[in-house]
């Protein structure tokens, strides 16, 4: 059994608190986890925000890692982000829990103790569901649950090996606990849009039936419950076996183009609307992120005349559909199809973004552009490349969502193709820090879209 561990809000901080135990052992581990954002920029700091005994065993903490300020172009990236942890400490590791090892505390309160990732540790994980269950508070957490939607109890966790930029729970194929690691202040899209579009009786989007939140250091959401979909497949895996297969994948992408367009309706009805876009202020935005990508990753600075020029139609095209509340990082990981039905996921938008940004009502136009872009990822991963099946499904996609949603994507030219420039550029600058070996992918966009004028 855990040795049992009782610490103190007003040490968490202190000589004697956690950070004793875990500074040097965090500061080795969180940027080599594929969540951290900061890994182009070591890590000067680490402090312990708050600090929660969940239950015997395992800690529940908030770190924030400070980092050098970097100017670039594009503004002063923050000089640090806060993590969610949840850790457990034991005195002997169980063989099944080393791949979980962080390492064995030295100094303070934890000394001699082996800490690890308790996500890991399906003892620990379905003690968080029953938490997550019976609605209460621990310190500064607080867990909540929709009296509608009972959970049982008793359901095995697994953790899912596919991590993005958060950590997912699946409890008996039933029910997925997503864990935001990267927390910023306020109610995280994820939890507020999909309990509203359920509100609406929008059935494209699994309703959350759990979740729990912080007030310290400030209010913020940590993770959400929602149904899980056992028998779903993403688009993702979907279009890489029909390239693989040789088969067409139009019909799905007309599909999914009518699934994304109901979404959107649906926000439009539970946001107020937002009026007329501001595509001036929007293509300043688009600029100062072109600049700042452009300082970051050197290839892209050939093709900034370019892709400026599409940010400056943008400002002088009109204004396109009303801004409202859109999905924000929209592409094919992002949707399941089960059986005949698409379903949209993981409204959380791009999380390198501030959190009031992602709240923001944008252009619709943004989510049929992340599709877009998806569909040039998925035909690239073949090889030969093939440029034709994506620019089937492209028009596919919009002609899906135009039959829906009333107007056509692609007669918004100047609008689509800002947005489209856009999103590639967050590409160069994502695959650049994380995924290196797939920047060619939206390079190869950048060219396109920098000499394209049809």
């Amino acid at each position: 059994m855990p040795k049992t561990i009782t610490l103190r809000p007003r040490t968490a901080t202190g000589a004697d608190g956690p950070l004793a135990s875990l500074g040097g052992l965090l500061r080795e581990w969180l940027p080599r986890q594929r969540w951290f954002a900061g890994k182009d920029r070591p890590v000067t700091d680490l402090s312990v925000l708050s600090v929660t005994e969940l239950f015997p065993g395992c800690l529940h903490l908030l770190v924030h890692a400070s980092h050098a300020p970097v100017p670039t172009p594009g503004g002063t990236p923050p000089p640090g982000d806060c993590y969610q942890l949840l850790l457990g400490v034991r005195e002997q590791l169980a063989p099944r829990l080393e791949r979980a090892f962080i390492g064995r505390a030295t100094a303070g309160p934890l000394a001699g103790l082996a800490v690890y990732d308790a996500l890991y540790d399906p003892r620990a994980a379905s003690l968080l569901l029953e938490r997550l269950r019976r609605p209460g508070s621990a310190g500064p957490l607080r867990f909540e649950a929709d009296p509608t939607a009972p959970v049982p109890g008793g359901l095995p966790p697994r953790l899912l090996d596919a991590e993005q930029s958060n950590t997912s729970l699946v409890y008996g194929d039933a029910y997925i606990l997503k864990l935001f690691r990267r927390i910023q202040p306020g109610v995280n899209p994820d939890l507020e849009v999909s309990a509203a579009l359920a509100a609406q009786g929008c059935t494209r989007v699994p309703a959350p039936v759990a979740w729990f939140t912080t007030s310290a250091p400030r209010p913020a959401t940590l993770g959400v419950l929602q149904p899980f979909l056992p028998d779903a497949t993403d688009g993702w895996t979907l279009a890489l076996g029909a390239l693989a297969a040789g088969d067409d994948f139009t019909a799905e992408a007309r599909e999914l183009g009518r699934a994304t367009a109901e979404v959107h309706l649906a926000l439009a009805e539970a946001f107020p609307p937002a009026g007329p876009g501001e595509n001036g202020r929007t293509a300043d935005a688009m600029c100062a992120r072109l600049e700042a990508a452009a300082h970051a990753v050197p290839g892209l600075k050939p093709f900034v005349p370019g892709l400026r020029a599409a940010f400056g139609a943008l400002a002088t095209c009109d204004t396109g559909p009303p801004a409202q509340r859109i999905h924000g990082d929209l592409h094919l990981g992002q949707v399941l199809r089960a059986g005949r039905d698409w379903f949209v996921i993981d409204f959380e938008g791009e999380p390198s973004r501030p959190l009031t940004e992602r709240r923001t009502p944008q252009s619709p136009v943004r989510d049929v552009a992340g599709m877009l872009r998806s569909f040039d990822y998925a035909a690239r991963q073949s090889r030969p490349w093939r440029p034709e099946w994506a620019r089937r499904c492209r028009e596919a996609f919009c002609a899906g969502y135009a039959a829906r949603a009333g107007w056509d994507p692609r007669k918004k030219h100047a609008l689509l193709r800002a947005h489209e420039t856009d999103r590639a550029v967050y590409e160069v600058l994502y695959e650049a820090r994380h995924r290196p070996d797939w920047l060619p992918v939206p390079m190869a966009a950048i060219k396109r879209l920098a000499v394209w004028g049809g």
